[in-house]
């Protein structure tokens, strides 16, 4: 125990640390010293990990991007990509198995192969939560076209093929929003897939027959919901010869509301928009300068955006849909972009860091929402040599929840290779 009872006001801290983390933290702030009548308690959770589950010489990370949940409803099994490749971008001929991890016995279960993927988002698997504990919906490559595939992951059989890539699934699993794979291999490489399995047009500054497509899971029919021509008068002016594309767009928790990013290319510039699902709506998240990086939403109307506060410094900035109540999470802990995302029942926000310092380390916090304190969850080594080609081959922790909270996956190198974590909460 740590007990300094110089402070004023007067503060008590019970710290517990397993192997590389602080697992417990107990922290209790008072007016005074003798003053215990208006006391705030912060219980965190004791932490357990990370807890290796995959091992080399092949590489696996989870099948999907940081905030995405990799856990069937049971939680006994993760969704994992497993690849040869370790240093080089993956193209349309560079097939990676899409398996199951058994959380119990830490086997890999390979179901089936997929040749649209990157090691940032994986091939956007998506438990679907129509039938949570078997249906899994992925992005594949198939006779030059981009398509999402719903599969069986314990029979392996494929019960729908539909003719457009996913981006985001709406948590009542019957529908999602999908995005231009081949305009984003164009623009932000690494999170786009090769072989040209969609019309980039890249000779279009703001095109309207692409954007956000809608995407019924259970017909199979897509529409347009709202075009990259929508928001042109919405964004900075683009130079002669560049072009304006979309990137990570996301539900939030009651499906109600989608938010992504739009940015021009090759001059970088960012906004962050949301719009209703159904189209309407639609709206820039934050004032001129303030850009947006990465986000999650604590419930259908709050979203948290890694943006530029009042375009000065980066931070987690929460805020309501339709209103300028911005507040920087963290108590200035978290000024800086990471990865943000909730725990289902929004009481905890975990986020990372890029590699820092000699050391070149990422950092794992995690946030009680109530008081805004930070606990520190380790400090991961990240090889210089997997940053690749213009960074495109880097390995981000990119968190992940499971549905019922108490487990938290991210990818990580520090041991040498690429493989999939977990760690377990009580």
């Amino acid at each position: 125990m740590y007990r300094n009872s110089n402070l004023t006001p007067y503060y008590r801290i019970t710290i517990v640390t397993l192997s590389v983390l602080i697992s417990s933290v107990v922290f209790l702030a008072c007016g005074s010293k003798d003053d215990y009548s208006d006391k705030t308690v912060v219980v965190f959770p004791k932490v357990t990990g990370p807890i290796q589950l995959t091992e080399g010489p092949k590489e696996h990370l989870y099948a999907s991007y940081y905030g995405i949940n990799s856990f069937s409803k049971s939680q006994r099994y993760a969704t994992v990509l497993q690849t040869d490749i370790r240093f080089t971008l993956p193209t349309e001929n560079d097939e990676a198995v899409l398996g199951l991890v058994d959380l119990e016995t830490k086997e890999f279960i390979p179901v089936t192969t997929t040749r649209a993927w990157n090691f940032q988002e994986g091939c956007m698997a998506h438990w679907l939560s129509t039938s949570p504990d078997t249906l899994v919906i992925f992005n594949d490559y198939r006779d030059g076209k981009f398509v999402s595939v719903i599969i069986n992951v314990h029979t392996k059989e494929e019960i729908k093929q539909i003719d457009h890539p996913i981006s985001a699934v709406s948590p009542n699993g019957k529908e999602a929003v999908g995005l231009n794979y081949s305009r984003l291999r164009a623009t932000r490489t690494d999170y786009g897939y090769g072989g040209d399995g969609q019309d980039a047009q890249t000779d279009i500054a703001f095109p309207d027959n692409d954007g956000i497509i809608h995407i019924d899971l259970e017909t199979g029919e897509t529409k347009l919901l709202l075009s990259i021509q929508d928001v042109q008068s919405m964004v900075p002016e683009l130079k002669e010869g560049s072009i304006e594309y979309f990137a990570h767009v996301v539900y939030s928790r009651d499906g109600s509301k989608l938010s992504w990013l739009a940015r021009g290319f090759p001059e970088w510039n960012t906004t962050t928009f949301t719009v209703n699902r159904d189209g309407t709506g639609l709206a820039r998240a934050f004032p001129d300068n303030w850009a947006g990086s990465h986000y999650d939403w604590l419930d259908g109307d709050q979203l948290m955006v890694t943006a530029s506060f009042e375009g000065k410094q980066y931070a987690h900035v929460l805020f309501t849909v339709g209103q300028q109540n911005y507040k920087r999470l963290g108590n200035g802990l978290l000024d800086y972009d990471g990865h943000g995302t909730f725990s289902p029942d929004g009481k905890w926000m975990i986020t990372d860091s890029y590699p820092s310092g000699g050391a070149k380390e990422q950092r794992l916090y995690l946030m009680d929402m109530k008081t805004e304190a930070v606990l520190p969850l380790g400090r991961y080594h990240h090889p210089d040599e997997y940053r690749g080609e213009k960074g495109w081959t880097r390995c981000d922790l990119h968190p992940r929840w499971s549905p019922e909270g108490n487990i938290l996956g991210v990818n990580s190198v520090f041991n040498g290779t690429r493989q999939v974590y977990i760690f377990k909460f009580e």
